[in-house]
């Protein structure tokens, strides 16, 4: 293997399902000196970031935009700290690792937290959602946090089959969607989807570094963080719920990545949002055609079991244990270039992961599964023709 200080002629292809890829007018927007707070160019950074998230997550001016130092694991604090009291309850879909995850911060945080079960592969089970709040005669569940897309598995669930879950069993309970692996790859529809939360974080689709944890809040959800009697600080939506710079982010902004957010947020208008859609669902539907020729041999599959629920984001390929799952990716990232993710938590060492989100385009993603072919035949494992079949899902 080559030594990791070394050079590499051409570019790595980056495949994870985040960090993705950095945009150079990101990483140039990103390399400025930094400025006093009373600039002006601070506050214009920042309302070009709340105007153009607020887009994104397909919400109006009324939604608060609000960001904060952190990733994706920080904001789901912030949501706890917001929506429920020590004691209360929240009810947490099974979606796999993240859904898992979330519960685990919910319990650490002394809350108690109601689960549906999880079917390996499958999406949230809006049904059993409307059983568990439908057995809540007591409204005692504050709100549903669920997972839109579960990184860990490439399964992306229904979000307006669980607001009409919510409705139907007629639960007070907030709607909190996890976007953190969707946003700025699919349409989330913020208020045409009766959602009350969205969670983001900036190093998916959004094409910046990691580091900032963002959450659109609507005005009932606004309302129940104002009610709320938890105690907190850093996390605290209504303290950071004002016009001074400081006060938005309980201390000094992050300047270089609100300047490159906000040119990130600029190559996706400029773009079209439609068109950023439309692309990820045409790469998308590459990765899966490629997947689709690799299970010919009978060797790998897809983790997610049901074609309408694999992700535009990131695709879950299912080996049995024998496949040396790091092996694998490490001869991927320094024979071949490629660097792409492993399983987690259940998945661990039973799959690896593509992500095709963000910055993005045809050659890269033929070029990552060219790459993963290559790989999977010099190791010996079984493949069909996975390269031909992308292609041809590219040409049309």
């Amino acid at each position: 293997m080559s030594d990791p200080t070394s050079r590499i002629p051409g570019r790595r292809l980056l495949h994870a399902p985040g960090p993705s890829p950095i945009p150079d007018e990101v990483l140039h927007a990103m390399n400025v000196q930094n400025m006093d707070l009373a600039d002006p160019r601070v506050d214009a950074s920042i309302a070009a970031c709340e105007t153009g998230l607020r887009a994104v997550f397909g919400t109006g001016a009324a939604t608060r935009v609000l960001m904060f130092i952190a990733n994706g694991h920080g904001v789901w604090e912030s949501v706890v700290q917001n929506l429920a009291a020590p004691g209360e309850a929240v009810l947490v879909p099974g979606t796999g690792h993240f859904a898992d995850q979330w519960a685990r911060v919910a319990e650490a945080l002394g809350r108690v937290v109601v689960r549906t079960p999880w079917r390996e592969g499958f999406p949230i089970d809006a049904e059993a959602v409307a059983a568990a709040l439908r057995d809540d005669r007591a409204h005692a569940i504050r709100a549903v946090f669920a997972v839109h897309t579960d990184t860990a598995s490439g399964v992306t669930s229904d979000l307006v089959a669980l607001r009409r879950a919510i409705d139907d069993a007629r639960h007070p309970a907030l709607l909190v969607a996890d976007a953190v692996a969707s946003l700025a790859c699919e349409p989330i529809e913020m208020d045409a989807r009766g959602l009350d939360v969205v969670i983001g974080a900036s190093q998916k689709g959004l094409m910046c570094p990691p580091g900032l944890g963002i959450v659109a809040v609507n005005d009932r959800a606004f309302a129940a963080a104002q009610a709320c009697a938890a105690p907190r600080f850093y996390w605290d939506w209504v303290a950071r719920d004002g016009a001074m710079n400081y006060q938005k982010f309980c201390g000094t902004p992050p300047l270089p990545l609100l300047h490159g957010l906000a040119a990130a947020l600029a190559l996706l208008q400029a773009e079209g949002l439609d068109a950023v859609y439309a692309r990820h669902r045409r790469l998308a539907g590459a990765v899966h055609a490629a997947v689709e020729g690799w299970a010919e041999a009978g060797t790998l599959g897809f983790v997610a079991q049901e074609p309408a629920t694999r992700s535009v984001s990131v695709t879950a390929i299912s080996v049995p244990e024998r496949i040396d799952v790091d092996a694998l990716r490490t001869l991927a990232r320094e024979r071949f270039q490629v660097a792409m993710a492993g399983g987690l938590g259940a998945l661990r060492g039973r799959a690896f992961r593509i992500g095709h989100l963000g910055d993005q385009n045809e050659a890269n993603i033929l070029g990552a599964i060219a790459g993963v072919e290559c790989t999977l035949r010099t190791m010996g494992v079984p493949v069909g023709d996975g390269i031909r079949r992308a292609v041809r899902a590219l040409a049309g």
